[in-house]
């Protein structure tokens, strides 16, 4: 459920209130507890983009301090619309922050920046005109090339993991990410006709990276900026927020059948480890083999399923209840077992194979029977509802009416 603001003394009533002319630019900024930030930041772009280029200012608000209320006081020294969008519900995290800032801006160009004044709003106007010029769809600001620079990451081990991360999307998204050079770059401009804001399923911070990846506009330019210190408070970056970054990398780079296949395939030899750790702790305690066998192979099991939830289904999970995703799951892992020993005996008599050659063929035939199995009966939505479940979002609150009277 989203809560909308106002400027103190504004009526809002039952009429429809008029909305501003669209902006040339919405400049989106997703915000967590970010109150000794931002009015710095809409000082900021006050003094450095109404001169030079019409905006908007679109906050959208996952705090628990009091951030929507200083943007509130703030936003009426801003000669441009400001906007909060407060989110009860923080549903993907700062990228599905971003998310909904695309669904409300009204400009042909939306520029996304953090609100924590590391991104330099001076360099708004240019993203823009660059854009212009090379009929780009998306311009990225770049600390990775010529005139860039990273100085405001704090600390040689913030480097290394910015670097270690573009380096593994670059070498996993060649095609996707060619011609850009700072994946990692939470600082862009893009045209709102070159991106459908509901094919998006960010995960945490790397909105660009799930742009460009599921909504790549055809041409892309960067230009150079210097990340600069943050302003006040700390970095919300956490050893947290790199699991999920890496959750959001694996969903991103399986969201193909074949790729899917494949991980399945991957995570289904990760699961003999746990098969055979059971084992023998079931056996050494005097356990015989073939109660133990039946109950390793379910631990193997549950292995598999947490591993295939988090990395390969995470977005299709809503769908379905845990415990039904888990039980179908289970039976079509147990299935498996029971199927494999029938077709090889049908290989072995009916096509003349030999038993290794049957044994190998069972199990192909299994695996893909067993990786469409999960598909279509544990992960495909239900009939009647084939439209997906979307979770709580943010709607357009009234815009400050800031602009000098």
């Amino acid at each position: 459920m989203s809560q909308e603001h106002t400027v103190p003394g504004e009526v809002v009533g039952t009429e429809p209130t008029e909305i501003p002319e669209p902006g040339a630019v919405t400049i989106v900024v997703p915000t967590f507890n970010e109150s000794a930030n931002v009015r710095q930041l809409l000082h900021q772009i006050t003094e450095a983009v109404p001169a030079r280029l019409p905006c908007e200012v679109v906050f959208v608000d996952d705090s628990t301090d009091d951030t929507p209320a200083v943007i509130e006081k703030a936003a009426q020294d801003c000669p441009f619309p400001v906007t909060v969008l407060h989110r009860e519900e923080p549903v993907g995290g700062l990228g599905g922050a971003v998310v909904e800032g695309l669904k409300a801006a009204t400009s042909d160009w939306i520029v996304v920046m953090d609100g924590d004044c590391q991104h330099p709003p001076s360099l708004v106007p240019d993203l823009v005109a660059t854009g212009e010029r090379a009929g780009a769809g998306l311009v990225v600001a770049s600390r990775y090339i010529k005139g860039g620079s990273r100085a405001g990451l704090a600390g040689s081990y913030r480097i290394a993991v910015s670097r270690g991360a573009t380096w593994l999307t670059k070498a996993l998204f060649p095609r996707r990410l060619h011609g850009i050079s700072d994946p990692m770059s939470g600082f862009f401009a893009i045209r709102r006709s070159a991106v459908t804001a509901d094919v998006l399923q960010p995960l945490g911070y790397k909105i660009l990276l799930e742009l460009a990846v599921r909504s790549r506009p055809r041409t892309v330019t960067e230009v150079p900026f210097v990340f600069q210190d943050r302003f006040a408070g700390e970095s919300k970056s956490t050893a947290q927020e790199g699991l999920r970054f890496l959750r959001h990398l694996a969903g991103l780079r399986t969201a193909s059948p074949v790729a899917r296949m494949i991980g399945f395939g991957l995570i289904g030899l990760t699961g003999f480890l746990p098969n055979l750790v059971g084992l023998w702790a079931l056996t050494a305690v005097g356990m015989h083999y073939v109660p133990a066998e039946i109950l390793a192979n379910q631990l193997g099991v549950a292995w598999n399923f947490l591993l295939i939830e988090h990395l390969l289904f995470r977005e299709r999970r809503r769908h379905r209840r845990w415990f039904d995703r888990a039980g179908r799951f289970a039976l079509l892992a147990n299935a498996d077992l029971v199927l494999r020993i029938p077709l090889i005996a049908l290989f072995v008599h009916q096509l003349h194979l030999g038993v290794l050659s049957a044994t190998a063929l069972a199990l192909v035939t299994t695996f893909v029977l067993r990786f469409a199995g999960t598909e279509a009966l544990v992960y495909l939505p239900r009939r009647g509802r084939n439209k997906p479940v979307r979770g709580s979002t943010a709607q357009q609150g009234e815009p400050f009416d800031s602009s000098p009277s």
